[in-house]
């Protein structure tokens, strides 16, 4: 029900992570620097994994897609965050701000998606290695990363639909840095625990069943590495995942304690400080985590690197 004789919002003020003047332009450094990092490490990954030819296999096709989702993720906040350390008013019009909400939910579905594909795939690999070149051909590969777009894209279309319709008229003041779900919900003029359940519901049907799925994936590669008779055998199995489980630990565990929150319970002072590993230090620290942990793409680093050098003698 609408709250007396308000108008109808047509901008938001985003308060941003804080608002002490003092901190403005140091945290301006540090999201910049860490912005930076993301964009060249996840460019360096992907131009790696296209140019080297032994990188052309099924877990470097879906790392590569992971690092194209990780691009587009942190850039659906950085600009705008950026922007808002630089300027006094941090207004964002409504339009923009439900097509920063619409790609967000795109991104970060896309990557749980992806998350659940890169374990499927691993134990694809460890559990029927004979049978992995047949069971994970291109086409496969395709499809899966492709029905994971699709899943993003519906997700965030039905969530975006579903906040759309409701009455915004007043106060337009978001507590965040960007426009999260939960943070616009507080600001509608109708009752908001109904949407506010169906959000928690439908998020963690979404999160815990793609959980689930990898948490499976990875019960049948454990008893899959112990059977393996050789130590270096079960040493060389286990390291293809490692990289793997340090993303979906760094990615769950914050996204789990921001969007996991409900009633009195709620707290946005608490999603805001997850919300920045999930949504930029996590991008930053993926290429990082797959390309100091992995032999192969240290060895393509490498030899890159010494191929730029003799060219440039």
């Amino acid at each position: 029900v609408a709250k007396g004789n308000h108008t109808t919002v047509t901008q938001f003020i985003l308060l941003g992570l804080t608002s002490e003047p003092k901190l403005q332009a140091p945290l301006f450094v540090i999201f910049l620097m860490i912005y930076l990092i993301t964009l060249m490490g996840n460019l360096g990954l992907i131009t790696l994994m296209k140019t080297n030819r032994r990188l052309h296999t099924p877990m470097y096709f879906f790392l590569c897609n992971l690092s194209v989702v990780d691009l587009c993720y942190s850039s659906v906040f950085s600009p705008k965050l950026l922007i808002g350390f630089l300027v006094e008013k941090k207004t964002v019009s409504y339009s923009a701000c439900f097509a920063q909400h619409f790609f967000f939910l795109l991104f970060v579905t896309t990557e749980v998606l992806l998350l659940a594909v890169m374990a499927y795939d691993r134990y694809a690999a460890i559990c029927n290695p004979l049978l992995y070149t047949i069971s994970m051909p291109k086409r496969v590969c395709i499809q899966l990363v492709a029905r994971s777009y699709a899943g993003g894209i519906l997700n965030s279309l039905i969530q975006t639909c579903c906040l759309l319709p409701l009455p915004f008229c007043g106060p337009n003041v978001i507590n965040h840095y960007f426009c999260d779900t939960n943070p616009l919900l507080k600001l509608t003029c109708s009752d908001d625990h109904l949407n506010e359940l169906l959000l928690v519901t439908f998020n963690g049907t979404i999160s815990m069943s793609v959980l689930l799925l990898i948490i499976i994936s990875y019960v049948y590669i454990l008893f899959s590495i112990l059977r393996i008779r050789s130590a270096e055998g079960r040493h060389k199995a286990f390291s293809t995942c490692a990289s793997h489980l340090l993303t979906v630990t760094l990615f769950y565990v914050p996204a789990g304690l921001s969007h996991m929150q409900l009633g009195s319970k709620y707290s946005l002072e608490t999603e805001k400080v997850t919300a920045v590993f999930y949504t930029l230090i996590v991008p930053m620290l993926n290429p990082l985590i797959y390309s100091l942990r992995n032999k192969e793409v240290k060895d393509a680093l490498r030899k890159a690197t010494a191929n730029n050098i003799f060219a440039s003698c």
